[in-house]
């Protein structure tokens, strides 16, 4: 028999935040900070800001590139980021409501939709 466990996996939940939002940090070495979404990572509930959380790494050359050290951004955990409100420039909570039959995101700070 195997006894094997199994690793549970937080429930998919439509994420708050997408590519080339703006966000701003709210904790980490990089608080305060603010910069648009690179990529997220929906599996791993992890975002890339740019210019946040910079890491260097050491690279091999290859043929095409030479090799060294170069700085790469690397991902946060999405609940360490907040959206920045398009009206006031603040971060903000999201929240999610029904306009035209479509699932729009809006800001609870302002009541703006968000694109």
């Amino acid at each position: 028999m195997s006894t094997k466990k199994t690793k549970k996996m937080a429930p998919k939940s439509k994420p708050y935040v997408r590519k080339g939002d703006l966000v701003m940090v709210m904790a980490g070495a990089d608080k305060g900070k603010q910069g648009n979404v690179m990529e997220v990572f929906h599996d791993k509930h992890r975002v890339i800001v740019e210019d946040v959380n910079i890491v260097k790494k050491h690279r091999k050359p290859t043929q095409s590139t030479p090799g060294g050290i170069v700085e790469i951004p690397a991902p946060i955990h999405v609940s360490n980021v907040m959206l920045i409100d398009p009206k006031s420039g603040e971060p903000t909570r999201i929240g999610r409501k029904i306009v035209d039959g479509k699932s729009v995101r809006y800001s609870k700070k302002s009541g703006e939709i968000i694109k």
